[in-house]
């Protein structure tokens, strides 16, 4: 089976009203459903945009402002879903329970269903400045297309999590990220690399570029999409197949073959998922 997944990097920049955010993402919809794309991924933090509008005052919304524009985000994405066709990653977007905040990811099905997941792994800087709390589990979720999984950022550093994805049955790891700098940037880049070799995987990843001068740590981001494979034969040598131009606003899109997964976890040069040591350690079923 073969899915074509489209990766954005998304162009954060000063907005006046929700109608702006909604154009812009309607752009990148259209433009993947162009490409014949069956799943589209957005960036981690994407609706720290909508901070930018600001206030009567003319100063910038803050973090906590953020989940009141969680219906009508909802209801953009369930729509373009709906309209594309598509499978809609919708980044991540800052919700409330309770007195708590949660950075979740949102996969929109074409059918009009909505499921959540919360970051599971909370930066320092998520967790001082803007009181993040981290998510309970994981899910895995099931598609026309196979299973995936959605990881965010500072979630992809920690091997435990994807080889428990893995093992859940996910194929495709979908990664919204958000960095701001070179180190932030490759820590992620890396890493997304070696959970592919480890678990024989797919990892669809990319961040947001631009910036938000008036929007407290939105003001600098590194950003560029990848589609990430495992190391083997069947696959490009440098395990890419497609990546965007560093800090542009674009799109990148690609085709996986689900087969050649399968393939190389039997028969490939190595199998790292088949020979992985549970009598030594922990395993995830």
């Amino acid at each position: 089976m073969k899915l074509r997944v489209s990766a954005v990097q998304y162009d954060l920049h000063t907005i006046h009203s929700f109608d702006e955010f909604a154009k812009q993402c309607e752009h990148y919809v259209k433009t993947a459903q162009e490409y014949d794309a069956e799943f589209i991924l957005f960036p981690e933090f994407m609706t720290t945009q909508l901070m930018s509008i600001g206030d009567e005052q003319g100063h910038a919304l803050t973090i906590q402002d953020l989940p009141d524009f969680t219906e009508q985000y909802l209801e953009l994405f369930a729509t373009l879903a709906k309209n594309s066709g598509m499978h809609i990653i919708g980044g991540t977007h800052v919700i409330r329970k309770g007195e708590h905040l949660y950075n979740a990811a949102h996969l929109f099905y074409p059918d009009g269903r909505v499921a959540t997941q919360a970051k599971l792994h909370i930066t320092p800087t998520e967790v001082t400045e803007w009181n993040m709390n981290k998510g309970d589990g994981l899910q895995v979720f099931e598609t026309d297309k196979g299973v995936i999984a959605m990881l965010t950022c500072y979630d992809i550093e920690f091997p435990e999590i994807v080889r428990m994805a893995k093992a859940r049955g996910a194929d495709v790891i979908f990664c919204p990220s958000c960095t701001d700098d070179r180190h932030g940037f490759h820590r992620v880049r890396y890493t997304s690399h070696a959970r592919a070799i480890e678990n024989q995987v797919y990892i669809v990843l990319t961040g947001t570029v631009g910036s938000l001068p008036t929007v407290d740590f939105m003001r600098a981001n590194f950003g560029q999409a990848a589609i990430i494979t495992p190391n083997d034969i069947p696959f490009p040598p440098r395990g890419l197949l497609a990546e965007g131009e560093i800090n542009q606003d674009m799109i990148v899109t690609a085709d996986l073959d689900l087969s050649l997964l399968e393939e190389v976890r039997e028969h490939g040069s190595v199998t790292t998922w088949r020979d992985r040591r549970t009598d030594l350690y922990t395993d995830w079923t």
